[in-house]
């Protein structure tokens, strides 16, 4: 939603990309409590699965939703409350335009986050589950209707930014029933009695267990991907605008490979849950290798289409070029080395070795990507590219970091149901 809000307000003018792509930064970060908690409970989920207890699993499924719905709560209340402050903290001194676009987006995503974080639940259960055509259809769905609001409100209306928050804000709550009521219906993970809480402590730290190490790993992944993105107001929004540009490519380019991801969460974990850590090993392979062939088509692709891609933005001269170059050192960072660093954690988290994933991804962010970022853009006089290059260093270093824990073996020793 994030990137079709960005390339629908990119009508509306460089301030408008600025500013929803700037939100977009903080809403990840923001929201990655309840991501990591949706990971924690997909791995507990799919341990039960794999030892073919489903009272527990449907126990667990409703500790997961009760405990993303709690912080987004929480999170919703800072959005709406501290927005300017939180934008202005982070992102230090940006032109007025820019500003307004972003509190006005803030705002209305930030009202949505309840409804995200109940859908990210929903969605990663369904996943543990091994059913993930049903959250492919309500994904269609969800993105139709937004591409829909947006055109709505932002071409017909001519309420730009904020119509883009609001449809966000609508189709997110539309999401949120659609999977709930699927999912209290019946299925191997049941929230049927979601409504009777009650809160279960071992089940919960089973969860906190796995999602805890993944919330400050993606945490620090975030706050440095915000330092670093912090370079490209140094340069004008030109350089604010590619950055957004590069970074919805970038979103799509990736989707494969967390799909993949996701399936290795699944599928690795249910046979860890079953003692069958041949058959992990052997999935985990299979899985890296597919990863690793998509994303080399897709950036490919993107190498071989590259000027007609950018041509569809309205952007500036100077926008274009820079997006031009960004994006031909992300297309050979991507096929390099985003499977190994992003998919192949995945194995470790399924296992329950969540920890070792995030000492190593908090050590090369910001000892690689972080001061790689500086020291290419200021120190080598090479500007705004010197980020995207750090970045690629980064995919290298944290991946060599997982390929030889995982070759080791120390994941087979970890345990994640302890009750």
């Amino acid at each position: 939603m994030g990137a079709a809000d960005t390339v629908m307000v990119s009508t509306v003018g460089e301030h408008a990309v600025s500013g929803v792509n700037i939100i977009d930064n903080i809403n990840n970060l923001l929201i990655i409590a309840f991501t990591a908690l949706c990971t924690g409970g997909a791995v507990v989920v799919s341990q039960y699965i794999g030892r073919r207890d489903f009272e527990n699993s449907g126990v667990a499924a409703k500790q997961l939703v009760y405990s993303v719905i709690l912080i987004s709560i929480f999170m919703t209340l800072m959005a709406v409350l501290l927005h300017r402050p939180i934008i202005r903290g982070l992102y230090g001194r940006i032109e007025d335009d820019v500003m307004e676009a972003a509190s006005v987006y803030f705002l209305f995503t930030g009202l949505s986050y309840p409804f995200l974080a109940v859908y990210s639940a929903n969605a990663a259960l369904f996943r543990a589950t091994g059913n993930s055509r049903i959250t492919m259809r309500i994904a269609i769905l969800v993105n139709v209707l937004n591409i829909t609001c947006n055109a709505i409100f932002i071409y017909g209306l001519k309420i730009g930014v904020m119509g883009a928050g609001l449809s966000t804000l609508l189709v997110r709550g539309i999401a949120a029933v659609i999977t709930t009521v699927l999912l209290v219906r019946a299925g191997p993970v049941s929230l049927s009695g979601l409504f009777k809480i009650r809160l279960i402590r071992p089940m919960i730290k089973n969860i906190l267990n796995v999602g805890i190490p993944s919330g400050i790993e993606n945490s620090m992944f975030m706050m440095g991907k915000l330092v670093t993105q912090r370079i490209f107001t140094y340069f004008g929004t030109a350089a604010i605008a590619a950055n957004a540009i590069t970074s919805v490519v970038n979103s799509f380019s990736f989707m494969p490979g967390n799909a993949f991801g996701m399936a290795m969460l699944t599928i690795v974990g249910q046979c860890v849950g079953a003692g069958d850590y041949a058959e992990a090993k052997k999935q985990t392979v299979k899985i890296l290798k597919l990863a690793y062939l998509a994303l080399f088509i897709i950036s490919t692709l993107i190498y071989i289409f590259l000027k007609p891609l950018v041509s569809l933005f309205n952007l500036s001269p100077e926008a274009y070029a820079m997006t031009i170059s960004f994006l031909r050192v992300h297309c050979f960072s991507m096929a390099i080395g985003w499977a190994m660093s992003f998919t192949l954690p995945n194995a470790l988290r399924a296992a329950g070795d969540a920890r070792f994933v995030m000492m190593a991804a908090t050590i090369s962010m910001w000892f690689v990507r972080v001061s790689g970022a500086y020291i290419f853009s200021f120190v080598f006089g090479l500007g705004p590219l010197g980020v995207w290059l750090s970045m690629g260093a980064d995919f290298l270093v944290r991946g060599t970091f997982y390929y030889t824990r995982w070759v080791r073996g120390k994941w087979q020793e970890k345990q994640v149901i302890t009750n």
